[in-house]
């Protein structure tokens, strides 16, 4: 009978490790890019053309709707970052994706209503243009409609826009060199769909909703969103699925306790015998040890770990009684320590962000003064001319993979490395606010040299800047998405791909605050452009990212990998 047993048992772990390799993979892709397509066009095109669709009916003054405008995408910015701890903390990535595709289908069908019934919305102003005292504001009752249908469009963007790339990144957690080159080769994919969708959104969605009918295009908008969620349900048993493990922040936290209560502790002077807890390698037995000790990086951490006299009373497995806020294991110490690691390279891609975000902002300022006429009748709108980012993003991530990666392997005899392709994005980065610069300095000389459309350059000069930022987000984004995957602790995966949202939306704020300082300090930024100094504010803009890259080439020169293939220092400039 045990034998029998043991037969049995066998079997069935054998049919469960089976069942395990058929999960996960390139079968999910189809599903995961359905999914991705589908609603990011849907919350590009709504977010995109929020502040229209308030002016227009819901007669909200200018200023206020760019105000609410700038608040629903800095919401959007950071609710991915919520999502991804409620997912690494309690219910994993695919509920929570499924969960935000559906009550962003919820949105845009409050949206969709909103537009298609007048009683949701307040009379439209007498006249166009007219003032705001004659226009007739939204009822309390319409505008909870419309602020639900917002706030929702933020919750559904947390709940997917980067916990999507973490599961899909999850379908390729393998150990060998092939897992780690598909799961880096689907961060760009990941990308170039989304800005791809992006795309969709910003021209055909949009331009639906405003020649078209409102109402029109916010159903195309819900029509998308649940085609991407039946996408997302469909490959449901084809994922994989890491069980989360509680809090990972709680945790993180005993070990700065831990370390602070020890902070009088003199970890020189208990020798090299001292006793750590847990082996760093399985934390749910721990143990006292001496073969394991934590790293020698933030050494003060390492007193979270240190088994002091008082604490090496044991129970009957003889193992160290729990006390958590006061004695933490080596994997827990190291799980902060790679948190504190990453930080510094995390930081350098802020200021790109501000770099970005400024340009872009200059950009559609420039095209406003330039010829955008695409034959007799047909004049591209400023605002689209940042199409361009997009579809570069896209052309440029979709090559990446497939040329760059492997000329470079051959060239080099090395792996292209996310912090290598981190640093080639700062490199472009400069280059796009230099050729900004010198493509500005030559529409000012042009607009000194005559008056009316003699003065109006052609704004397809400015394609070549736009469309080198596309291919610097190219490189930036997978790159740092994968950086800070692979060296966050496994707990922390999906707060890891959210890490990108946080600098964003810092960036995004700084650009603003960065104007304003320029406006407010020199005379480069008035009203008429033609009379500005813009090519200078580009230069500036070239120094802080010449900078911030020197800054990042010292941070990355010091930075060891944890969970690179082989581990050890792979330099941003030297091979192994």
């Amino acid at each position: 009978m045990r034998t029998t047993a043991y037969v049995s048992s066998d079997h069935e772990s054998h049919d469960h490790q089976t069942s395990a390799r058929k999960k996960g993979g390139l079968i999910t892709l189809p599903f995961l890019a359905g999914s991705v397509m589908g609603l990011g066009m849907a919350m590009s095109a709504t977010s995109s053309n929020l502040i229209v669709y308030l002016i227009k009916k819901y007669n909200v003054k200018s200023i206020d709707a760019a105000q609410i405008s700038n608040i629903v995408r800095g919401c959007m910015q950071l609710a991915p970052v919520v999502g991804a701890v409620v997912s690494d903390a309690f219910f994993g990535c695919y509920p929570v994706a499924a969960a935000g595709v559906a009550v962003s289908l919820l949105s845009f069908v409050l949206f969709t209503l909103t537009a298609t019934f007048p009683s949701l919305r307040p009379q439209s102003c007498p006249t166009p243009g007219a003032e705001s005292t004659t226009c007739q504001p939204p009822s309390a009752t319409q505008a909870a409609v419309l602020y639900a249908a917002v706030c929702l469009l933020a919750v559904g963007n947390g709940g997917t826009r980067y916990n999507m790339a973490t599961m899909g990144a999850d379908q390729f957690d393998g150990g060998d060199r092939r897992h780690h080159h598909r799961r880096d080769a689907f961060f760009s994919w990941y990308f170039a769909f989304l800005y791809a969708s992006y795309m969709v959104g910003d021209t055909v969605v949009v331009y639906v909703q405003d020649s078209v009918s409102w109402a029109m295009g916010f159903g195309v908008c819900a029509a998308t969103a649940g085609l991407g969620l039946v996408a997302l349900v469909a490959g449901s048993r084809y994922y994989q699925r890491p069980v989360p493990n509680g809090s990972p922040f709680t945790a993180l936290a005993r070990v700065a306790v831990a370390a602070a209560r020890k902070a009088t502790l003199d970890s020189r002077s208990l020798g090299r015998g001292q006793y750590y807890h847990g082996s760093g390698r399985d934390t749910d037995t721990p143990t006292q040890t001496q073969d394991h000790a934590p790293s020698e990086t933030f050494r003060f951490l390492n007193r979270a770990a240190m088994v002091t006299p008082d604490e090496s009373e044991t129970n009957a497995q003889d193992r160290p009684i729990a006390r958590p806020w006061r004695l933490c294991t080596v994997q827990e110490v190291e799980n902060l320590k790679s948190l504190l690691r990453v930080l510094p390279l995390w930081a350098s891609g802020i200021l790109v962000s501000m770099t970005v975000n400024a340009q872009v902002s200059l950009t559609v300022l420039q095209a406003l003064t330039m010829d955008r006429t695409l034959g007799p009748h047909f004049a591209v709108p400023a605002a689209s001319m940042t199409v361009t980012v997009l579809a570069a993003f896209v052309l440029f991530a979709a090559l990446f993979d497939r040329l760059a990666i492997p000329h470079w392997e051959r060239l080099t005899d090395g792996k292209l490395t996310p912090l290598r392709r981190v640093g080639l994005g700062h490199a472009v980065n400069i280059a796009s606010m230099a050729v900004a610069a010198l493509v500005e300095r030559r529409r000012i000389g042009v607009a000194h040299v005559g008056s009316g459309d003699s003065a109006r350059m052609s704004a397809l000069w400015l394609v070549a800047q736009l469309a080198l930022t596309g291919a610097e987000e190219a490189l930036h984004l997978p790159g740092n998405t994968a950086l800070f995957y692979q060296e966050f602790p496994a707990t922390l995966r999906s707060t890891a791909t959210a890490m990108p949202p946080l600098f964003i939306a810092v960036g995004s704020y700084m650009s603003t605050a960065f104007v304003d300082v320029v406006r407010r300090a020199t005379g480069w930024l008035p009203d008429d452009l033609n009379r500005s100094r813009l090519d200078s504010v580009y230069w500036t803009l070239a120094l802080v990212a010449a900078v911030n890259f020197g800054y990042f080439l010292v941070c990355a020169s010091m930075y060891e990998y944890k969970n690179a293939d082989g581990g050890g220092k792979p330099q941003i400039l030297e091979e192994n």
